[in-house]
């Protein structure tokens, strides 16, 4: 199976309006950052997109919502992005708000062909409003579903020609859980080795949850908030 593209444009060409996109990253580390570009100037719209949170006002994901390409966002923090508040409460966005740990483990489920799992996150609040409820070990649970989308989009620091995906520290976040939650995962890395070059034992994400691969170059890899403190 040929992974590697040319491109980003070229390993999203097929996405289609109305998709639902499992993306990688939190805040702005660790974004796909050269195929959230190639989904903005595709123009697809209507897009659910599940993900951490939503980039800032004009940064990772927040591009797409300023153009109006993002119909649902399913996410676990509204973050820096004062475009997807506004567009919440003004009724042009719809919103899922999901806890984190159960937003990462909904997607691994997903990849993992898990048909649903409990947890006691949620209990008691508007989360679990409409949702199954089991008392194990004599505490209340919550039955929450996988999430299986469309394309997932994620970002690794090297990949080998199979597919196989190595992260960078921080980086790794919500990219590994996502590899896999959807139909088609696309990787894009900053560097593609030959078969053989990765550690096994260091490998993250195996080749089997990776349909396609693409490198991306001069990466600006911006900060959501700079803290600093002075010097002692």
């Amino acid at each position: 199976m040929k992974k590697i593209y040319d491109s980003a444009e070229a390993a999203i060409a097929d996405l289609q309006d109305g998709a639902t996109l499992v993306v990688g990253g939190f805040g702005l580390c660790g974004n796909p950052e050269k195929l959230i570009a190639a989904v903005h100037a595709k123009g697809v719209r209507g897009l659910t997109i599940v993900s951490n949170n939503c980039g800032t006002t004009e940064l990772g994901l927040g591009i797409l919502l300023k153009s109006r390409q993002v119909r649902k966002m399913v996410a676990s923090y509204v973050g820096e992005n004062k475009e997807f508040e506004r567009q919440y409460l003004s009724g042009e966005l719809e919103v899922e708000l999901v806890p984190q740990g159960t937003l990462a483990e909904r997607c691994r489920a997903g990849a993992a062909g898990i048909g649903g799992f409990y947890t006691p996150t949620g209990v008691g609040t508007q989360v679990a409003e409409g949702k199954e409820t089991r008392v194990i070990g004599g505490r209340e649970y919550l039955l929450e579903m996988p999430i299986k989308g469309d394309v997932a989009l994620i970002k690794a620091w090297k990949a080998d020609a199979w597919g196989n995906l190595v992260f960078r520290k921080t980086a790794r976040n919500f990219n590994a859980p996502m590899a896999g939650a959807a139909r088609i995962t696309v990787a894009e890395v900053e560097e593609i080795v030959p078969v053989g070059k990765l550690d096994p034992d260091q490998i993250h994400v195996p080749s089997i949850y990776v349909n396609r691969l693409v490198v991306g170059k001069d990466y600006q890899k911006p900060i959501e908030r700079r803290t600093t403190r002075p010097r002692s």
